[in-house]
Order: C-alpha cells, then sequence, then structure tokens
C-alpha cells in the first residue's frame, strides 16, 4: 500500500468516519485517496484552528477520537491553539499533519516548519514519521495514546515521500501497547479504604467533580450519582464536570469557582472533607491557594499522577480512573459495619440551605430590554425536552449559560475551560453537529468571540450542519470590560466593539438564516423559530449592554470572600447594567 493508503486504512481500523481537514500540498496524497472511497466523510473547514474544535467537539460529544488534517507549516501553526486546547481539557484529539519530503527538512523548504519542536508542549506526544514500514504502528500508537489514560491530543507528522511510497500495512493487533497506568484495586486499595474511613466520620463533606468524570465515560457519572445518595454528601462541579450529576438532583450545590454559586463556593470555604474526583484545582477554584479551603482533609482521584499535590496538597492521592476509584469507593462504602448516620450532617445541610436561600444567581429582571441571564433561562425552558447539546464561545455569556442552562447527563456541555479560546463554540458545534446529525445543537456565543471563527458558519452550511449560534450580543468583551471595572479603574480600553457586523446580513451571506430580537416579549417565538430552521442560523440577540456576571470570587481572595450583585456599595455601582442595546 501507498503512505496515504495507509493513513486511510488505519483510520478505517479504528473506527473513524469524520475527519475535519484543510488541504495542501504535503497532505495530498491523502485527499486523492479520500476522492476515491466513501467511507470516512471529510469535513473541510475554512480554517485549520476550525478543524481542530470541530474535532474537539465531536470527540467530547461522541466518546470517539477526533481526528484532523492538515498540512504542512501554516497548517500546522494554525492547529496549535487547538491542541493546546485540547491539551488542558483532555481531550482526545489525533492530528494528522503533513511536512515536505525527508530530503528537505531542515532545508528552510517552502512550508517547512519543526512540527514536531513546536508541537512537542502543546500535545501528549508526537511523532515524525520517517519510514512508509513505520507509518501504521504509529498511527495505531497515537489513537491509543489519545485515548488512554488522561486523554489529550496528539500529532503523527508525515513526509510527503513518505505518503507516495509503499510499504507493509501492519494491523492494529500486531502493535504492541503497554498502559502505565496502575490498576486500583492492586495499587490503591488501601488508600481508598482510608478515604473510605474519613468519609465515614465527615459531618461537613462535600464531592468536588470535574472534567475527569466525564472523560471516564457514562458508568462513572452513574457511580457518582450512586455514591451521593448513599453518602447524602452535597456536590459540586468545575466548569468542565457539569452534567456529570444532574441539575435536578438534590445534593446538587451547582458550580464552585470564579463565578460559581455561593452555596458551592462557601461549602467547598468550609467543609471538613473534600473528596475531589478528576479535577485538577485549577486557578480558576482555587483562587488564593494558601487559603483554600484551610479546615478540610483533602482526597484527591485523578488519572493523571502528576495532578496530584501539584496545586494543592492531598492528605490521600489516589491514582486511578474514576470509574474504577468510584466502584471501589462504593463497594467498601456499602460493606461498612455500620453505615454511617445521614443525621450527622443535618446542621450541615442546615448552613448549605442558608447559602441557598442568598440565590446567587438572581437578576433583575426589565420589561424594556432581554437581561442576558433571562436569555438563557428562555433558551433552556424551550430546548429542555429536546435531544440537545450545548457548546460555547470565551466570555461572559460562557459564564452565564453555565449558571442557567442546567444538564442533566454527561458530554452535553462542549466549552474551552482551560485555555479559555475565544472563537471555540462555533466549529465545535460543528464537530458536535456532524456526530449527532439528529440533535439540536446550540453555540452560546458572545458578538466579540463568534467573530473569531465565523468563517466556519460556511462549512455549516456546506456539510448541511443546522447548528444555531445564539450570540448574546452585548456589544463588548464583556468579561474583560468587568475586569476593567473592578481591577483598573473601570477604563474601558478596547473592550468596545465600534463596527459590529450586522449578523443577520452576515448569516444570508454564508447561505444560513439570520434572526434578531431586541425584545423579552418576542424572544420565545424568536426562539422557536430559530429552531425550526433546519439550517445554519445565527440569532442576534441584543442584551443589556453593560450587565455583569455575579457572582464573583473577589481577585486574589478566598471563596468565602465572595461579590454578590447586591450586597456591597461598590458592587452595585458596576452592577448597573442600565443601558438596553443602543
Amino acid at each position: 500500500m501507498t503512505g496515504a493508503e495507509i493513513v486511510l486504512q488505519a483510520l478505517r481500523d479504528h473506527g473513524v468516519r469524520h475527519i475535519f481537514g484543510y488541504p495542501g500540498a504535503a497532505v495530498l496524497p491523502i485527499y486523492d485517496e479520500l476522492f476515491q472511497q466513501e467511507d470516512i466523510k471529510h469535513i473541510l473547514v475554512r480554517h485549520e484552528q476550525g478543524a481542530g474544535h470541530a474535532a474537539e467537539g465531536y470527540a467530547r460529544s461522541s466518546g470517539k477520537v477526533g481526528v484532523m488534517l492538515v498540512t504542512s507549516g501554516p497548517g500546522v501553526t494554525n492547529a496549535i491553539t487547538p491542541l493546546q486546547d485540547a491539551l488542558m481539557d483532555s481531550i482526545p484529539i489525533v492530528c494528522l499533519s503533513g511536512q515536505v519530503a525527508t530530503a528537505l527538512i531542515g532545508t528552510d523548504a517552502f512550508q517547512e516548519c519543526d512540527t514536531v519542536g513546536i508541537t512537542r508542549p502543546c500535545t501528549k506526544h508526537n511523532w515524525l514519521v520517517n519510514h512508509v514500514d513505520d507509518l501504521a504502528a504509529t498511527i495505531h500508537k497515537a489513537f491509543r495514546t489519545a485515548k488512554s489514560g488522561r486523554p489529550g491530543p496528539v500529532l503523527v507528522d508525515m513526509p510527503k515521500d513518505v505518503l507516495y511510497a509503499s510499504g507493509r500495512y501492519t494491523p492494529p493487533g500486531e502493535v504492541p501497547w503497554q498502559t502505565n497506568n496502575a490498576s486500583p484495586v492492586s495499587g490503591q486499595l488501601s488508600r481508598i479504604e482510608a478515604a473510605v474511613a474519613l468519609m465515614a466520620k465527615a459531618r461537613r463533606p462535600i464531592i468536588y467533580t470535574g472534567g475527569g468524570i466525564i472523560n471516564s465515560g457514562p458508568e462513572a457519572s452513574k457511580l457518582l450519582r450512586e455514591l451521593a445518595d448513599l453518602t447524602g454528601f452535597p456536590v459540586t462541579s468545575t466548569l468542565m464536570g457539569l452534567g456529570a450529576y444532574p441539575a435536578s438532583g438534590p445534593n446538587w450545590l451547582k458550580m464552585t469557582g470564579l463565578h460559581g454559586a455561593y452555596e458551592a463556593n462557601m461549602a467547598m470555604h468550609d467543609c471538613d472533607l473534600m473528596l475531589c474526583i478528576g479535577a485538577r484545582f485549577d486557578d480558576r477554584v482555587t483562587s488564593r491557594v494558601d487559603g483554600f479551603s484551610p479546615d478540610s482533609v483533602k482526597i484527591h482521584i485523578d488519572i493523571d499522577p502528576s495532578s496530584i499535590n501539584k496545586n494543592v496538597r492531598a492528605d490521600i492521592g489516589i491514582q486511578g480512573d474514576a470509574a474504577d476509584v468510584l466502584t471501589e469507593i462504593v463497594r467498601l462504602w456499602r460493606a461498612l459495619p455500620q453505615s454511617p448516620d445521614k443525621a450527622r450532617l443535618a446542621a450541615w445541610w442546615e448552613s448549605i440551605d442558608r447559602w441557598r436561600a442568598r440565590q446567587s444567581f438572581s437578576y433583575t429582571m426589565r420589561d424594556d430590554v432581554i437581561m442576558p441571564q433571562y436569555a438563557i433561562e428562555r433558551l433552556y425552558a424551550l430546548t429542555r425536552d429536546r435531544d440537545t447539546y450545548i457548546t460555547t464561545e470565551v466570555e461572559l455569556h460562557q459564564m452565564w449559560a453555565a449558571q442557567y442552562y442546567p444538564f442533566e447527563q454527561p458530554n452535553r456541555w462542549m466549552t474551552s475551560g482551560g485555555l479559555g479560546t475565544m472563537g471555540y463554540g462555533l466549529p465545535a458545534a460543528l464537530g458536535v453537529q456532524i456526530a449527532n446529525p439528529k440533535s439540536l445543537v446550540i453555540d452560546i456565543a458572545g458578538d466579540a468571540s463568534v467573530q473569531m471563527t465565523m468563517k466556519e458558519m460556511s462549512a455549516a452550511v456546506q456539510h448541511n450542519a443546522p447548528i444555531k449560534i445564539f450570540i448574546l450580543n452585548n456589544g463588548h468583551m464583556g468579561m474583560v470590560g468587568q475586569l476593567q471595572q473592578i481591577q483598573y479603574g473601570n477604563r474601558q480600553t478596547h473592550s468596545y466593539s465600534e463596527a459590529l457586523p450586522d449578523f443577520v446580513k452576515l448569516a444570508e451571506a454564508f447561505g444560513g438564516h439570520g434572526i434578531r430580537c431586541d425584545s423579552p416579549a418576542l424572544l420565545d417565538d424568536a426562539i422557536r423559530e430559530m429552531i425550526a430552521i433546519d439550517r445554519p442560523v445565527l440569532f442576534d440577540c441584543r442584551v443589556a449592554r453593560l450587565e455583569n456576571c455575579f457572582p464573583m470570587m473577589r481577585p486574589d481572595e478566598t471563596h468565602n470572600q465572595m461579590m454578590l450583585a447586591d450586597d456591597t456599595a461598590w458592587a452595585k455601582a458596576i452592577h448597573h447594567g442600565s443601558q438596553g442595546f443602543a
């Protein structure tokens, strides 16, 4: 087989049915093979960044490995952002990149770059294939590496002459593979037993979950729900872990962190035991590490041993897959000689109920302008009974979506958590729609962020992917503006968009459908129109221009030093939101 034929066969053997890419000279042998077959569909994007985010959305919503195909030089450098995004959020992606011919490597040839060197820091692993007989085995290793352990992106760099050359195809079963993941039963059981013993005595416990629960698969989410029911422990989550525990569940405290719920953050601060599962104690949750949950015993479960004790010291660190470890915790809890009395948690739940009563996600409703929170609430109300997937861009709309769009299931929420990539949501929605063609896929966007990858609207139209782009248009970069208000004396430097496009006309120019709404009374009908149209839609939802997102952890302060919308004079001063879209 030629190298290009080997690439396609390897993809087939790993169950790949869709790849996202953009052609160039170095990968034309692969594109020629794609032309001559029908079982793998290529989704032509408009920019390599879009290919990567689409592959992320595809992977996150389907549980499969996402695949992107880029050419050499600028094709690779354009892929750096989604690769780093996938690395930060533990999303399994295989990036297949073209390279100049092996004889030209190092000569500054046309469209040459040091792909392996450039992508080493933003991938789990990368390879340069120098011989066609190594190509199949390398691709097999790439898929296994992307999916195993803590998932993430990998890259296979393929010189053009290797793709032209003829060689032997090696099936996946002939490629040896050894993982380094310790079995939680054989290597971690004593620590799990110690953790369960501490849990049984805790009086102010909390379960703090992250994206690792979702990456572990549906069984981990099921076990989390079982554990919460058995123990009576409250549950909170990072941005990436939303949906692992149902938002309607009685133990749910909502999201924790920078813009998390008051009850979640207060419980994180005051707990005496924290069971962290699949989260990495990032700064968006911890803020000041030296003041983070000062009186708690911390149990940290993570598949990546390097994450344990990296940011916050764990009293018990357990390395293992979330589902495997939760299986043991549930088993050991059920096997306790005496079931712990849930009455010992009564005072703790009374405190939580008092914090809940603050209703930290409340806002002031108005009749003359659409409040962004209300827009998300109505979007949820009109889509909650559908098979819906949500992606987001990055800015205040992302936080409002996390606060006001509840999730009952895992893998329904796709957002850029670690890297915070503006422009993620639209191409991610494309990937989600390709993976779930009969589902309703909505990108909750901001007017600034969505413009970064707006060109992928064209890809959605070409490939009949009826994604809905729901833009909370407040005419400026909301999160930047809020920080400028709070930390920089309200000096609004370059955070306002003075030349926004007409999104309705833009949608029509791309071949999609445009909707504009600026009245709360008309919002429901406009959302219904968006849902009913079977092609890509840009929805320009004009919201209050100066509304900020609360609650918010004070900069460099602890969880119990939150800013709420109504509790301080200076918070009121910046929480004015008094102007409509003008």
